[in-house]
């Protein structure tokens, strides 16, 4: 473990500008190496899980934890397309310093994997579920499922394409997001909705495994499951790690896809700290 831990603090909040002149909102925990948190939908700064691995790793790493684009603090300059979201997070790694150590979860993982693929600026990547559909037990989602998406929310459809994306590629039971509609948090939803389609845009047409980037990630890698998950994320979970050369691959006990961030940091700061 790197140097005795250090006093915690309060997140200090600052800007980056993307290639595209987007500005992303990242909040600055710690000091030392860097590491940047990739969010999955619905998430941003401010997350539970997000925050609970920010502070836990604070003591040894400077953690930057940042809203993507078009949610939050950040700009959402149009059009989207994945690339820019790769853009995003290489900007965040060169205001950390030009090189960062990275942990993606969910769709934040397959945006990290992506990223990672030929760039030497991410030194070691630890992904949490990244939901690529390689059996026949995955969600069965549309090609067309983010034009869909954004379809709808251009109509005005926002708790429709929040819906669609809760039951068809989260497998939410429909009554249960059914009842969520009752609760605050669902314009909080609504108001992210736009973005949901980016998450689709970043997994692929049916979140295909996309094999040949993969084998194109050299650094260190780390891929966890959680082993109460649908049986389906831990096969991508198999096949992330297989195809990542010398990828190492946890399955983190009585752990579902929302993962405890006490489970993730003792996972996290082993890999970090590792030679």
């Amino acid at each position: 473990m790197p140097g005795a831990a250090r006093e915690l603090s309060e997140p200090d909040t600052c800007a980056v500008t993307s290639a595209d002149g987007t500005v992303i909102a990242v909040d600055r925990y710690g000091s030392g190496p860097a590491v940047v948190l990739v969010h999955g939908a619905f998430t941003g700064r401010g997350h539970p899980v997000m925050t609970g691995v920010a502070t836990g790793l604070a003591p040894w790493f400077t953690v930057h934890d940042y809203d993507r684009r078009g949610r939050g603090g950040s700009g959402d300059t149009l059009p989207y397309a994945a690339e820019r979201e790769v853009e995003d997070l290489r900007a965040v790694i060169a205001a950390a310093g030009g090189s960062a150590m990275v942990f993606g979860g969910s769709s934040g993982a397959a945006l990290a994997l992506l990223a990672a693929a030929g760039d030497p600026a991410v030194t070691k990547l630890a992904v949490w579920e990244p939901p690529y559909h390689v059996s026949a037990d995955a969600p069965a989602l549309p090609l067309d499922f983010a034009a869909q998406l954004s379809s709808l929310v251009a109509a005005g459809r926002r708790g429709e394409a929040v819906r669609r994306f809760m039951v068809e590629a989260a497998e939410a039971p429909p009554e249960a997001v059914a009842a969520m509609r009752a609760h605050p948090s669902w314009a909080e939803m609504e108001a992210i909705a736009h973005t949901l389609a980016y998450e689709a845009y970043v997994l692929g047409p049916g979140n295909a495994l996309p094999a040949a980037q993969l084998a194109a990630v050299t650094q260190p890698t780390l891929v966890m499951n959680g082993s109460d998950s649908p049986g389906w994320m831990g096969r991508a979970g198999e096949a992330v790690a297989a195809a990542v050369h010398g990828a190492v691959r946890r399955v983190l006990e009585d752990q579902a896809h929302n993962v405890a961030p006490e489970a993730l940091v003792p996972e996290l700061l082993e890999f970090f700290v590792a030679a």
